[in-house]
Order: structure tokens, then sequence, then C-alpha cells
């Protein structure tokens, strides 16, 4: 205790946690990730142990406070671990109201493909009834979504696990996931070596969607029109 309060480092707090864990002293255990998250609060890690800890004595309600506390953190080293960790323990309370909530929560952060389609899947394997169409729904909000941003590889990402999945379905509604599928084409422009100066062209790959202005038949059109545009409010 005495070499904690005077050098207060990790592997210290570790070691101290595993020792009063072997003795079976989990009161000190509670009061040592007390101390070590006060040391440093963003360790999502330690977080999540002193959660899983409570779990396995039992102490469900505490467990879901330790959780909740953590991803109120303003800065955390390791955000996805946390939450997936979190979710993954609603998910082992059959809690899946509290579990959708939570994915719901985490999309107001973060917009990634993986959590998208994480989600997607929790709800085809909730096996609640309309699973398959809950799990549908999350795919066509997240392709919506991710369209918005232009996020092109993520989408196609996305629309591939779709693909699957309604192939996992018997392929009755394969069709119309196909249909938003991209058109990869090469495409050049210009590159930049390190130190700014020209590095002449690049080939690189481009994703056009069925759906997007590209495949519009007046976008090039538009393109100049929009180019003319912005000259002219510059003039």
């Amino acid at each position: 205790g005495n070499g904690i309060g005077r050098c207060p480092k990790e592997k210290l707090y570790k070691s101290y946690i595993e020792l009063e864990l072997q003795m079976r002293e989990f009161d000190r255990c509670r009061q040592l990730y007390e101390k070590f998250l006060q040391f440093n609060p963003s360790c999502c890690t330690t977080w999540v142990k002193y959660a899983e800890l409570e779990t396995i004595l039992g102490d469900v309600d505490r467990s879901r406070a330790i959780f909740e506390l953590a991803i109120n953190q303003p800065i955390m080293d390791m955000p996805e671990v946390l939450w997936k960790s979190y979710i993954d323990f609603e998910i082992g309370q059959e809690d899946y109201e509290k579990a959708r909530s939570l994915y719901e929560k985490l999309l107001e952060r973060t917009q990634h493909v993986k959590v998208w389609i994480s989600y997607a899947l929790f709800e085809l394997n909730s096996e609640e009834n309309g699973a398959a169409d809950r799990c549908r729904g999350i795919y066509q909000r997240a392709n919506n979504a991710l369209k918005k941003v232009e996020a092109k590889e993520e989408r196609l990402m996305l629309l591939e696990s779709w693909r699957d999945f309604e192939i996992q379905q018997g392929g009755e509604k394969l069709d119309s996931v196909q249909r938003l599928m991209p058109r990869k084409i090469k495409k050049r422009r210009k590159a930049q070596n390190d130190d700014g100066t020209d590095g002449g062209w690049e080939e690189y790959y481009d994703y056009i969607f069925p759906d997007s202005e590209e495949n519009m038949p007046n976008f090039k059109l538009l393109q100049m029109a929009k180019k003319w545009k912005k000259q002219q409010s510059s003039i």
C-alpha cells in the first residue's frame, strides 16, 4: 500500500491487484481499482477488468454502474474495447434492449462501418421474433448513413456483409442489395512527394455507386457549372 502511495505506477497497481485477488481480498481489490482509475481514468482495460470483477462476484448492478462511468469519461485510450465489453456484458445478461440502447448511443459518437455491421449481426443473433427484419433494417440505415458521408470503401464493406446476410436468408431479397453494389473503376490523379514537389501521376481505384451523383447523366455538366459558380464568387 505504501509503495503505491509513493509511486503510482501501472505495473505496481496491477501486481497489487493480482496479489489481493489471489488472497480473495475483494474489498481491497475494489479500493485498488478506485485508486488506479483516479491515477489513470483514461485506461479502458482497467475499467473493463474492474467491471468484470464485479460480474464474477455476482454484483451486476455495480458492474453496470462501472461501465456507465467509464463510457462517460472525456478521454479514453481504446474506446472501442470499452464499448464492445459493455455491449457484450449486456448480451451476457440477456438484456437485449439495453444492448440496443448502447449501440444507438455509440452510433451518436461514431458512424464506423464495423459498429453498424456488429449492430446488424447482434440483431440477427438475438434470435428474437423479427430478428432478420431488424437486422435488414440496420443494414438499410447504415447504407443511407454511409452514403451521406461518401465513405465509399466502408459502404462497399457494409454491402458485402449485407449481401452475405441475404444469401444466408435464402436469397429472396438478394437482388435489392446487388443493385446497390458499385462499379470498380481505375482512375488517375496527380501525386505529390513528401517534400511537396510534383510526383507525377498515380493510378487508383474508385467505386461508383448506382445512386451516386457521379452516375447521373449530367454529372460532368453539373461539375463544370459548380466550378464556374465558384470562380465567379471569388472574383
